[in-house]
């Protein structure tokens, strides 16, 4: 095995850390909250309307989401706003895409 991931299996905050987030977006609904957000700030209703649940039900996965640190939440009056918390997860949901929403090789 390659030295490059023994370093990375010694660090165990890494793996929790790795393991909490994936754990937090492996389901389908939650995945599908983070592909809209992308990149972007988006707002509850926005989130809401682009999923199409209930904003309770869309609440409830974003709490989750924000409580094991995938999402940053900013509160600007009346609305909420949530955003991918770490520029890591949008490499890993681009690596997702890659892998899961193109053309298999014939």
């Amino acid at each position: 095995m390659k030295r490059e991931t023994f370093d990375l299996i010694e660090k165990a905050e890494h793996i929790e850390l790795a393991a909490r987030a994936m754990k937090a977006m492996a389901h389908p609904l939650r995945l599908k909250i983070l592909c809209v957000l992308g990149g972007s700030e988006v707002s509850v209703q926005d989130i809401v309307d682009a999923v199409g649940t209930s904003q309770s039900n869309i609440s409830q996965h974003l709490a989750i989401l924000r409580d094991k640190g995938v999402l940053r939440a900013r509160k600007d009056a009346n609305r909420v706003y949530y955003r991918v918390g770490d520029e890591r997860t949008l490499q890993l949901l681009g690596m997702m895409r890659e892998v899961y929403c193109s053309e298999p090789l014939p």
